[in-house]
């Protein structure tokens, strides 16, 4: 970068323009928006009283598709920054351009079109967690995907998340990326390294998730543990009545049926409070830690739930560590219910500060006794999402909610050693790199409804299964009934009347196209035999989510291995369908769920009339 005299924002961009340096040539088949996105307009610094902060000099560097930035305070007093404005464009775009975007938290997706978009999940970033939106605009976060009828697929998203929240605001004419940089004070002469921004188009969808993938893991390489992990959870079949006898039933079943699952997880409901994680409830009927060696005892792996960055008002860890916690305007712990949802259970919330030093050597010391004294090898952290609370003041006034985040997983890391680490009702781009495993949608429900929508949440984020992490599409649930303590995509308690076979069949076919995580949610001890053969075609799962063509998800193409494929086919709607397979070769057909031989066919292979809300699961096995 040539360096140059302090001027004002806007017309230090008209110099980076005019001088050529640091914009990529644009590609003659690429939308006209990309080139128009990539001479960054409107880019500026943001001052806490909403004016423009002409004494920061934002800098940029292209380099292909990705462009860095650096914002310094050229002038001699500091300045609190509350944005730095990467782009504001008018987009060009018709108002019916298919979208899809990330959500900030693990519920929250953005589908629908540019003009009209559609919430893609209940519990969105907007509504549920209270995170603003601005005025006129769609707010989405980490990635977005534009879809034009006429063009090439178009790609905005952040190449990496390590301190500053990354969001794209969005309406029928405009689009613009901004990054949260909270009020922070940026003092004369300092300069901030800024989050990365990637800007491509490309016709296939898959590629342009693959380049972002591959953007992704340069900053944040991956936390790997293979393989893809099995197991069963506690959760939807007993929720948080959860006793130790229902963890030794289902262990016994599953060491005489199904040994392949690994990992024996107990959910929610064995802990007296939120934040007493050592501490077994009266309710639970035993002593965790007892549990947790037996299950070690019959040669499977013990897993647990934690929620280690929140606390009920009633725990030991709230009473007696209070300073530890993220702290409201008068300096008391801040209620989370104040800024957004409070939690579902045992709340109101409080969240634990993961700049504070002591809370980082709670953590930490947490984990090393659940691992190495407890023998716990995979750890299901949920509501993670609190560390990032809105709204509150932090021990390090430095420090985004972003790096209060990721200070605490450290800690928790080093505790954990070698455990396998699984997000849930998690920030999704601030844990990057942080996570071996991610939920990937909103918890399941015995319903066709609940079977649809999770399917679709599921199947919109296989593209980062096994690039950022595994996936966990959340448990696979094949018999009828369940907790009634668990609840359902309205909110409300769970209700399962008795589902039929073909939408069991859609559900488990959803699964392994996920290629993710499989953990059953069943009571083992009541399923049927037929389901029980059908839960275990599941294992062990692929580790490579199904390639479709369109977001559409109706027919997806899984590699195996031996040149053979496994075919994933989908009807969404109420009313039977046809659907065309198109085989790459010559192949043998089978049903996988039944094992019937469904013949040697080649070019297309229609299934017609398939009956709506079902899904068939087929093996091809090239042939000459």
């Amino acid at each position: 970068m040539i360096p140059l005299p302090p001027v004002p924002a806007r017309l230090w961009l008209a110099l980076v323009w005019i001088l050529g340096l640091a914009l990529p040539m644009a590609s003659a088949a690429e939308p006209p928006v990309v080139s128009v996105i990539r001479s960054l307009p409107g880019a500026r610094a943001v001052a806490a009283d909403g004016a423009d902060a002409g004494v920061l000099r934002l800098e940029s560097r292209w380099r292909g598709d990705v462009c860095r930035f650096q914002l310094r305070n050229t002038g001699k007093g500091a300045v609190r920054v509350r944005e730095v404005v990467l782009f504001d464009a008018a987009h060009g775009l018709d108002g019916d351009t298919p979208v899809y975007a990330e959500g900030f938290q693990m519920l929250s997706q953005t589908a629908g079109t540019l003009a009209k978009p559609a919430d893609v999940g209940s519990y969105t970033d907007r509504d549920h967690y209270r995170l603003p939106e601005r005025p006129g605009f769609r707010t989405v976060y980490g990635m977005m995907l534009l879809s034009p009828r006429s063009s090439e697929r178009i790609l905005v998203g952040f190449a990496s998340c390590r301190r500053f929240n990354g969001k794209i605001h969005f309406n029928a004419e405009r689009l613009s990326a901004v990054l949260e940089t909270e009020n922070l004070e940026l003092r004369p002469g300092q300069t901030w390294e800024l989050e990365e921004l990637i800007v491509r188009a490309d016709a296939s969808r898959e590629g342009l998730l693959d380049r972002l993938a591959g953007a992704l893991g340069k900053n944040h390489p991956r936390l790997r543990h293979d393989p893809v992990p099995t197991g069963w959870c506690s959760w939807y079949c007993f929720g948080p009545s959860v006793t130790a006898r229902n963890i030794a039933d289902n262990l016994g079943w599953i060491a005489t049926h199904l040994p392949e699952l690994r990992y024996i997880q107990i959910d929610d409901g064995y802990q007296p409070w939120m934040g007493d994680w050592l501490d077994s409830g009266k309710a639970f009927g035993g002593d965790v830690r007892g549990v947790l060696k037996d299950i070690r005892g019959r040669g499977f792996e013990p897993a647990i739930w934690v929620a280690p960055f929140i606390a009920s008002e009633q725990s030991r860890l709230f009473r007696e560590h209070r300073d530890w916690f993220v702290k409201d305007d008068a300096g008391a712990p801040l209620r989370s219910d104040r800024v957004g949802f409070g939690g579902w259970r045992l709340g109101p919330w409080y969240a634990l500060d993961g700049t504070h030093p002591e809370a980082q050597r709670w953590l930490e010391s947490l984990f090393r006794t659940l691992r190495s004294e407890w023998g716990c090898t995979y750890f299901k952290l949920d509501a993670t999402y609190w560390a990032t609370l809105p709204g509150g003041h932090r021990h390090d006034p430095n420090a985004t909610r972003i790096e209060a985040y990721r200070r605490g997983m450290e800690a928790i890391r080093r505790g954990a050693g070698d455990a396998l680490i699984m997000g849930c009702n998690h920030p999704i781009w601030p844990s990057l790199g942080l996570v071996h495993a991610s939920r990937s949608s909103l918890d399941i429900d015995r319903s066709w409804s609940s079977f649809a929508s999770i399917g679709r949440e599921n199947l919109l984020r296989g593209w980062q299964n096994g690039r950022l992490w595994w996936n966990d599409p959340d448990c696979v649930v094949l018999h009828d009934g369940g907790s009634r303590d668990v609840m359902d995509a309205g909110g409300k308690p769970s209700t399962s009347g008795k589902v039929p076979d073909n939408e069991y069949q859609f559900h488990a076919t959803l699964i392994q196209a996920t290629g993710g995580m499989l953990l059953s949610g069943d009571d083992l001890t009541q399923i049927t035999p037929r389901r029980a053969a059908m839960l275990r075609k599941l294992v062990p799962p692929s580790g490579t989510c199904a390639r479709f063509e369109d977001d559409h998800f109706t027919v997806g193409v899984t590699p195996m291995a031996g040149g053979r494929q496994r075919i994933s086919v989908f009807n969404w709607d109420d009313a039977p369908a046809t659907r065309v397979v198109r085989l790459r070769a010559k192949s043998r057909l089978t049903d996988t769920w039944t094992g019937e031989d469904l013949g040697v066919h080649s070019g297309d292979y229609r299934l017609e009339n398939l009956p709506g809300r079902s899904a068939r699961l087929i093996d091809a096995q090239p042939v000459r």
